[in-house]
Parts: C-alpha cells; sequence; structure tokens
C-alpha cells in the first residue's frame, strides 16, 4: 500500500515541530545547538506531520543531518528512507554525513540507504546528555559518523 505524503520546508517556528524532533534526539539543549541554523522538511501526511528531517551545511560541498524522524505509528513503512531520498535530492550537489547511535537498526536503515562508516566520536553520548541514552536495550556511548558520497555532475 503506497501511501501519499507531502515534504515541506520549514519557515518560522522550527520548534512547534518539537515533539518529533524529541524522537530523533533527546535533548531539547542538544537541538537548540543546531536548530536555528539547520533548513528543516517536514513530511505530512493527511495533514498530520508524521516525519521531520534537520540538516545543516557544514561547508559548500557537506550537509549534516542533525535529526530524522518518524512518528511510531508511520514507521516501518518507508517513510524514513523517502525522507533521507528527498533530503539527498535538495542536496544533490553535496556529500552527506550524520551521527548516529551504534544500534543494529538504526546502522541497518543507513546502509540501506547507501550511508557507510566514517568515524566515531568517543563518549560522545555520555559527554554530552544528562541521562543515559538507551536504545535498543544498548547504552550509547560513541557517536558512530556515517557519510554518503554524491555523484557530482559535470557542468
Amino acid at each position: 500500500m503506497e501511501i501519499e505524503y507531502q515534504i515541506k520546508p520549514v519557515h518560522g517556528d522550527k520548534k512547534r515541530y518539537l515533539d518529533l524532533l524529541l524522537t530523533g534526539d533527546e535533548s531539547e539543549k542538544m537541538i537548540d545547538r543546531y536548530l536555528p541554523r539547520a533548513d528543516m522538511y517536514v513530511m505530512y501526511i493527511s495533514g498530520i506531520a508524521a516525519g521531520v528531517c534537520a540538516v545543516t551545511r557544514e561547508s559548500d560541498s557537506l550537509v549534516e543531518i542533525r535529526n530524522i524522524a518518524v512518528r511510531a505509528e508511520y514507521r516501518r513503512m518507508g517513510l524514513g528512507h523517502e525522507l533521507l531520498r528527498f533530503v539527498e535530492e535538495q542536496y544533490s550537489s553535496c556529500d552527506l554525513c550524520l551521527g548516529t547511535g551504534e544500534t543494529p537498526s538504526t546502522l541497518h536503515f543507513y546502509n540501506t540507504a547507501g550511508y557507510t562508516y566514517s568515524h566515531r566520536i568517543k563518549n560522545f553520548f555520555i559527554d554530552n546528555y544528562d541521562h543515559a541514552i538507551i536504545e535498543e536495550g544498548v547504552r550509547l556511548t560513541d557517536m558512530i559518523y556515517l557519510k554518503k558520497a554524491r555523484r557530482h555532475k559535470n557542468m
């Protein structure tokens, strides 16, 4: 069954989607560090904000996906991959990177979308969050950075 959706950029108050952003990043303090300079996109299904993605430009040729999340009731329907594809198209001239926790399902999600290991930041979750972050029964310690190089078009 194909789900109809629209993805729109967010102008103005990005924090009105804080509930969704907190699904992708448990710390409002951390979200506040990147959200002011992020481009943000929301996926709507029947007028409901079902997914969100925040992206920052790190250089002329690199963007970082800072937050991507889909509401629980819309997961496992391919919508996260659709949101990723949309962002990749928006920044088609750039390489992409993202940081994530080291959990099997999360790494599988990004690997199937073509993202590969880049590097890790030791103790990132311990040093930057005021509480333990537990996903799939795993306490997150290091942030794993993944990358996806774009096929740059010759002009």
